[in-house]
């Protein structure tokens, strides 16, 4: 396990030690990820990578409280997750980390702003104050002009950048993405990136990043790639090794 807090100085978001996830299907049972052993720290820009069925979506999911590992230890922000009820689950959900999709999940019939909002609904917030909050982030990422446009009247990358505003809305300590640039044209792909860094640059926002695409892991600080269930390298891209040089 690499340890990053000499030079992060943070205790870690994430603490995942021996993840596990078995599946069971007619008796047959199937390691889809084994002994995965982590921390990321606060202000770290991380890629999942390795190619499709190597696991990478199945520790997505357990990282996002979407499911529950079979085997080992996962805390966020200090909380140990294995021990949650499934009410907790979804709290500590939805408090604490924003998603986005590859194929977006925005509801059709919303506005951009409605989209936007919606997270804030979940967590209880005024009308007003969700929808001023929804409004500077959609403006934050160069949408205000398109507040009260509807998904099928917007292109894929200004989809992906209402996607990013609804993710921040409950303003979380962890964004994880799951190929956010695998249904967009090359141009459309740079540009979400380019926010994606923005983000982590300039909010200190900690992101992870699952994709099959090395392109995309290159602009990450960090890289945990994944075979076969298997967590087999975790390293860091070496154009920020340089930039770390005195």
């Amino acid at each position: 396990m690499m340890d990053h807090k000499a030079q992060y100085g943070k205790e870690p978001v994430i603490i995942a030690q021996g993840l596990q996830r078995i599946f069971t299907n007619g008796g047959v049972s199937t390691i889809a990820l084994e002994e995965a052993s982590f921390s990321i720290f606060p202000g770290e820009m991380v890629a999942i990578i390795g190619p499709s069925g190597s696991g990478k979506s199945t520790l997505m999911a357990i990282l996002g409280c979407l499911d529950r590992p079979t085997g080992g230890s996962y805390k966020l922000n200090g909380r140990e997750v294995t021990t949650l009820d499934d009410d907790d689950l979804s709290r500590l959900r939805n408090r604490t980390i924003g998603f986005v999709f590859q194929s977006f999940n925005l509801l059709q019939r919303s506005t951009a702003l409605e989209n936007v909002e919606l997270p804030q609904i979940y967590a209880g917030v005024s009308r007003k104050e969700r929808s001023e909050r929804a409004k500077r982030l959609l403006e934050s990422v160069g949408l205000g002009h398109r507040l009260h446009h509807k998904p099928n009247t917007i292109s894929g990358g200004e989809m992906q950048r209402v996607a990013i505003a609804r993710a921040l809305a409950n303003d979380p300590s962890l964004i994880l993405a799951d190929e956010p640039t695998g249904n967009l044209d090359s141009r459309s792909g740079v540009e979400i990136m380019a926010y994606f860094r923005r983000l982590n640059l300039e909010q200190g926002v900690t992101e992870i990043i699952v994709t099959h695409d090395p392109h995309v892991a290159a602009q990450c600080d960090r890289v945990l790639e994944i075979h076969d269930g298997k967590l087999v390298r975790d390293y860091k891209n070496a154009k920020d090794a340089e930039a770390l040089q005195p």
